[in-house]
């Protein structure tokens, strides 16, 4: 972290969207101009879209809102909150502390230089354009009862994004949401625990609001932001401390009803539901018509055999 401090001061001293002189940074800083360029360096590796002008100095293409640990903590009752602006990943974070965090634990980062999606898949995760949390949750009822909860916490960001002023939000069947077909946030649910004893989970999200396209090279499907789908965009500590309480709210309702208690309102929001789809299972394709989830957080899909239910896993869910 402390490697850090002298980048996070220069991005918080850009984060206004204005020019500023590199003499004028090296004055704030106390810094030579080589050495502010160096790091101007730096925090570009770390996805912040940043132009150079002779002249003019440096200026971010567009103002940022960064992450006030403070401000969220005085919007969200929450056990514990930790904001780590430059992190591994958020969710490995947490899963290194389970057995020490009050179940409801939070950690946020700017950036992520290790975030993973789901099967092992890279995240991209560029400073200050989106949000990484993680909550550590201890499911007392244990490992079988944690089956869904991915699609539990999609419902609950999802409403959540639509009461903001993004009525087109969707979830995706198991762990993703979307709009117009495009790919908004994912969600990771990691566990640990033994069969007969608490399930310890993390449940980590990461949604995108203004994503600069220099930071997507790397995302092999299409994807939009919350800048598109919602307008004006909420403040991102608003929006954070939200999510925390909405998501901590579900997992307590969560515990009380089970899955069944969902299932209504996941299929009310599916962006595939009675749509064409094909399910990759290896290197099986099978295809057929999406026909919503059942009470145990299997896909139905209906095809001229019938209508079966897939379990999450190795499987992922496409459009047709």
């Amino acid at each position: 972290m402390k490697e850090h401090s002298t980048r996070l001061a220069l991005i918080g001293l850009l984060a206004d969207g204005q020019f500023h002189s590199g003499e004028q940074l090296g004055v704030a800083l106390g810094m030579s101009r080589a050495g502010i360029a160096k790091q101007i360096k730096i925090i570009q590796q770390w996805g912040l879209d940043l132009y150079s002008v002779q002249g003019k100095g440096y200026c971010l293409a567009a103002p940022i809102e960064l992450l006030d640990s403070q401000r969220i903590s005085e919007l969200v009752s929450c056990p514990q909150l930790e904001l780590i602006p430059v992190i591994d990943s958020t969710n490995q974070y947490l899963l290194d502390q389970v057995g020490q965090l009050p179940s409801g634990a939070v950690c946020l980062a700017e950036y992520q230089q290790a975030g993973r999606g789901r099967r092992g898949r890279q995240w991209q995760s560029p400073f200050g354009s989106n949000l990484y949390l993680s909550t550590y949750w201890r499911l007392e009822a244990g490992v079988a009862a944690a089956m869904g909860l991915s699609l539990v916490v999609g419902v609950a960001i999802a409403e959540t994004l639509q009461q903001f002023g993004a009525p087109d939000i969707r979830v995706k069947w198991p762990n993703d949401l979307y709009c117009h077909d495009q790919k908004l946030a994912g969600i990771l649910v990691e566990m640990t625990g033994k069969a007969g004893d608490a399930a310890h989970l993390v449940i980590g999200m990461g949604l995108n609001i203004a994503m600069p396209t220099v930071a997507t090279n790397m995302i092999d499907q299409a994807w939009t932001n919350l800048s598109a789908a919602c307008s004006p965009l909420p403040s991102r500590n608003v929006l954070a401390a939200t999510l925390i309480d909405r998501i901590h709210q579900t997992l307590t309702e969560y515990e009380a009803v089970g899955l069944c208690g969902f299932v209504e309102r996941w299929n009310k929001i599916d962006n595939f539901l009675n749509r064409p789809v094909k399910l990759l299972i290896g290197e099986r394709v099978v295809e057929g018509i999406a026909r919503g989830i059942n009470e145990q957080g299997a896909l139905l899909l209906e095809t001229d055999d019938g209508i079966t239910a897939y379990v999450g896993g190795e499987i992922s869910l496409r459009g047709c």
